[in-house]
């Protein structure tokens, strides 16, 4: 798991869920790579038994086949992360709580993370490598790119599309066939009426 800090050790909550569910059979935690981690970050890790494997070279320099899944909320930084990851040929994992419901067809992206509490609704498409974070919500149809995060509690609505390396804050709401551009974030308890353009950042109720 690469990323020590608060969103990485709740993706290692969804690792613990799942192996005392049983339903992965031979998913297994190695440790935990961050390049910079804070000493109260490795006296978390220590007190949850996750061992710290060093720097993300560190861990790509061993030869052990094991996958990786990003806990890094910032798309941006994930996105540097998992292309490095790319390059050396490392598999990305998937992961997705026990307790999160998916409707019909729902399609996950290689190294997409679904947390506790989640709902997605039918035929949703998420890209590689999506954060979906507790109690979340993706409506029917809709469409999200790559290395999206939808932080906690926001709701995206049905037939939305949002687009790669997109933010959606805590709270928030993109109401129905409304676009997201490439990059954009969309602050906490916003509401989204209408489109928001490629790397733009809008706040408020309507969010502008």
């Amino acid at each position: 798991m690469i990323g020590a800090s608060g969103f990485g050790r709740e993706v290692l909550d969804v690792v613990d869920a799942l192996v005392a569910a049983g339903t992965r059979p031979g998913l297994r935690l190695v440790g935990v790579v961050d390049d910079a981690p804070s000493a109260e970050n490795l006296a978390r890790l220590a007190r949850r038994g996750a061992a710290y494997l060093g720097t993300l070279e560190d861990w790509l320099g061993r030869d052990d086949g094991s996958a990786y899944v990003v806990g890094i909320g910032d798309p941006g930084v994930r996105g540097r992360v998992v292309t490095r990851c790319d390059e050396a040929g490392r598999p990305a994992l998937t992961l997705v709580h026990p307790t999160a419901t998916a409707g019909f067809g729902v399609r996950h992206g290689a190294g997409t993370v679904v947390c506790a509490g989640v709902q997605v609704s039918t035929e949703v498409v998420l890209g590689r490598h999506v954060h979906l974070n507790p109690n979340a919500t993706v409506g029917h149809d809709s469409v999200l790119g790559d290395l999206v995060s939808v932080n906690p509690g926001a709701i995206v609505s049905g037939a939305c599309v949002i687009g790669d390396g997109s933010l959606i804050g805590a709270g928030s709401v993109v109401l129905q066939q409304r676009r997201v551009g490439a990059g954009a974030v969309v602050g906490a308890a916003a509401c989204v009426t209408r489109d928001v353009a490629p790397g733009a950042t809008v706040r408020g109720v309507p969010a502008r």
